[in-house]
């Protein structure tokens, strides 16, 4: 996979605004994250149903898997990311080991459909609006996309994971007005600890309902801040 560089992306300067998530693009504007927004704007029952599981695993039980899941994805990333870049990277912790193996499905199974990459680890930014980080823009399957990598405990079924989608079309949304282009197709590339690999394609008429779900958020965001303001 060979790198364009068709496009010059802001560097990653994250910060920490009332406990919340926000990039400084260009010390010019410092815009809440995609995962702020989300966070903030949480369904009702979304809320509820975490509050179940963790009553139901117990506290301590439940901090351990959202940490050890974290960890995990953390270090997968980081062997993606610097593959990608035909860094290398090795972490031979018990955690490192198990996102290895992770990562290399996929590679085998998800990075062989790209046949060009312009970034990864992307800064985007929609002006006045928000920012985030996708780790990675490129061509699959012949066409431009924006694609996430993620760590999940069990396989998920697609109607699960709408919040990905979300962050997905944010991106899309702001790669299209800062860059100039026309993206319109999101991809999960996900792989379970045990190592089952998945992959999640939006794109046109979907993708646009979800971008449009996003945007509804983002003002339900502002609103809320507003009024607190």
């Amino acid at each position: 996979m060979k790198r364009e560089n068709k496009f010059i992306y802001p560097k990653t300067v994250r910060e920490a605004i009332e406990g919340k998530r926000h990039y400084n693009i260009n010390d010019k504007e410092k815009l809440p994250s995609v995962t702020t927004i989300l966070s903030a704007t949480e369904p009702a029952e979304k809320k509820e149903g975490l509050k179940k599981w963790r009553e139901k695993m117990g506290e301590e039980n439940a901090t351990r898997i959202v940490d050890e899941s974290a960890a995990r994805g953390t270090a997968m990333h980081k062997i993606l990311e610097k593959y990608i870049l035909e860094e290398g990277y090795l972490d031979l912790t018990n955690v490192g080991k198990q996102a290895h193996n992770m990562a290399i499905r996929v590679i085998e199974q998800g990075l062989c459909n790209l046949s060009e990459y312009y970034g990864t680890e992307c800064t985007l930014y929609y002006p006045g609006l928000y920012a985030g980080a996708t780790d990675l823009v490129a061509v699959h399957k012949g066409s431009d996309a924006i694609i996430d990598f993620k760590q999940t405990n069990k396989p998920k079924r697609e109607e699960w994971i709408g919040d990905y989608f979300l962050q997905l079309g944010a991106y899309a949304m702001a790669h299209n007005f800062v860059h100039k282009t026309s993206i319109t197709k999101g991809v999960v590339m996900m792989c379970s600890k045990d190592n089952y690999y998945q992959e999640f394609v939006v794109e046109g008429t979907k993708f646009q309902q979800y971008q449009h779900k996003f945007l509804r958020r983002v003002d339900e965001y502002y609103k809320t801040r507003n009024k607190k303001t």
